[in-house]
């Protein structure tokens, strides 16, 4: 064989080594604010439950078919409750509330979503026949329990486990209408001792699976000076006695549990705290040894993952909308969710074919509690947003635009003030909205983008306008993103918003939301 043939030989190995290694999955699976992930299998395909908390319609089901490329297929709930707090009513809000950590289970033939809530004071147990078109059959009971995993054991009884520490277990109703009398027990006295006796964050993210006959429950802790950590304990009965183990203590990898592949391959399924995007998913290899399920790689969460490569998070967790509606379209793409309840009455993407049309109903002094707020989350590496708006409408008091929303919010837009509108950029980044440059606008349909770059957890975040949608003007001044635990507890959100400040009924008409990865300049 000659050196010619050996060289081409060679080079066709080489490119196809590449091309393999370049189809891998990387980690984080999914570089965008998917929380207190809950994931199951059923036949090939996966379906995955998330936290949106105060955000409506709640509970995101997601669906994928190979654990790395998901897409929206449906919410538990439309509204989890019409009080003042999920209203943005009489100065009450539910910002970091609503409802926290679900729980997916499938079970003869139908799909269960639990999930709880301190702003009701509640336990919820959804449940379809059609986990992607079905309608949701809802159940509810006090009280809240914590961070509950559902479970379907093999003898017809139905189990809730749930607390922080010290975990608790019952028996449900089989009409899931409350507790069974009599069966609230004490399942796990300290279920964070296994990470040690220096705790700051007891264990939670309580997740319950059997395998094989053996109970295997994953817990998330937080030792001090240490960082999120995954605790497992085992029984062989579910009464117990369980032993516990630290399972993993890698980046701050924690909360979470066990799935199969169809071809016998197991992962844990987990989220990093990653700055101002939010709590972004992981999946780690599992391998059993001696009964227990050993998590990552040497100990440690891999960089690439032996599953296809991801293609992008868009269209399935965000897309880009161009407001265009057939008759029999739904109003709104699964993408999208308002900011706390939405007053159905006050928008609109038929009045105006081709626009999302909000309309302000009452006087708010703040943007936090202005009502009907669009938002599709931001995502990472970078990303950017953009839209154009038509503010002809607007009234005197008026503010409306485009934000990143969290509780240390930007904004950019238009105000009406005086009879006369102005561009502006309001910045939130010190808890005091600080109005950082206004600009007198002599047109009424204007531009706006926000670009986002999560790099290395640079968390910024710029604005900009334009009146033609050719050349961009950065406005203001860069925003420093945080994620707050307090009240927002969640990643940032592109957002359209209208709020009045002296009388309602104004509105504004946005033409599109155009989104992709690549930033207005190199930064």
């Amino acid at each position: 064989m000659n050196i010619y043939r050996l060289s081409a030989i060679f080079l066709f190995f080489l490119l196809n080594a590449g091309s393999s290694f370049a189809q891998q999955a990387t980690n984080p699976v999914i570089y965008a604010d998917v929380p207190d992930l809950s994931m199951i299998r059923v036949g090939d395909t996966y379906y995955m439950s998330s936290t949106t908390m105060h955000m409506s319609p709640g509970v995101p089901i997601m669906k994928s078919t190979d654990l790395v490329n998901w897409e929206m297929v449906s919410y538990a709930y439309d509204t989890l409750a019409d009080i003042d707090p999920m209203n943005l009513d009489n100065e009450k809000r539910a910002y970091g509330k609503g409802s926290w950590a679900s729980c997916i289970r499938y079970h003869n033939n139908r799909y269960y979503v639990s999930t709880f809530s301190s702003t009701t004071g509640k336990t919820y147990v959804f449940s379809t026949k059609d986990i992607e078109k079905g309608e949701w059959e809802r159940h509810e009971f006090s009280p809240s329990l914590h961070d509950n995993t559902l479970f379907f054991d093999d003898d017809g009884k139905i189990y809730m486990i749930w607390g922080a520490g010290k975990l608790m277990m019952a028996e449900l109703e089989p009409d899931f209408s409350g507790v069974k009398e009599g069966t609230e027990k004490v399942l796990i006295e300290n279920a964070s001792a296994p990470a040690g006796d220096n705790i700051m964050l007891p264990a939670e993210g309580s997740q319950l699976f059997k395998v094989r006959g053996k109970y295997y429950l994953f817990n998330i802790t937080w030792p001090r000076g240490s960082m999120r950590s995954v605790v497992i304990h085992r029984a062989d009965n579910i009464n117990g006695p369980w032993e516990g183990r630290l399972a993993l203590q890698d980046k701050g990898v924690a909360q979470g549990g066990l799935i199969d592949t169809p071809d016998g391959r197991w992962f844990s399924f987990l989220f990093r705290d990653y700055g101002s995007v939010g709590r972004i998913p992981y999946l780690v290899p599992v391998k059993w040894e001696d009964g227990w399920p050993v998590l990552g790689v040497d100990g440690k969460v891999p960089d690439t993952l032996d599953l296809p490569a991801s293609k992008g998070l868009i269209p399935g967790i965000v897309n880009s909308d161009e407001f265009t509606r057939k008759k029999n379209d739904a109003d709104l793409p699964l993408v999208w969710q308002w900011n706390h309840n939405p007053v159905n009455e006050l928008w609109s993407v038929r009045d105006r074919k081709g626009y999302l049309r909000l309309t302000t109903g009452r006087v708010d002094e703040s943007f936090v509690y202005a009502r009907n707020t669009l938002t599709q989350r931001t995502f990472g590496p970078v990303s950017s947003a953009n839209t154009r708006m038509d503010a002809s409408n607007m009234k005197d008091g008026d503010y409306a635009g485009f934000c990143a929303l969290q509780r240390k919010y930007g904004q950019v837009g238009v105000k009406m003030t005086g009879g006369e509108k102005f561009i502006y950029m309001i910045s939130n980044e010190t808890d005091t909205p600080v109005e950082m440059e206004s600009l007198p606008l002599t047109q009424n349909e204007v531009y706006f983008k926000i670009d986002c770059d999560f790099r290395d957890r640079k968390d910024m975040a710029r604005f900009y306008y334009s009146l033609d949608g050719k050349s961009w003007t950065a406005i203001g001044s860069p925003l420093k993103m945080e994620y707050t635990l307090m009240e927002h507890f969640m990643g940032y959100r592109f957002g359209f918003f209208n709020y009045a400040t002296k009388s309602p009924g104004g509105f504004v008409d946005f033409d599109y939301f155009r989104v992709g990865a690549q930033l207005t300049e190199k930064q």
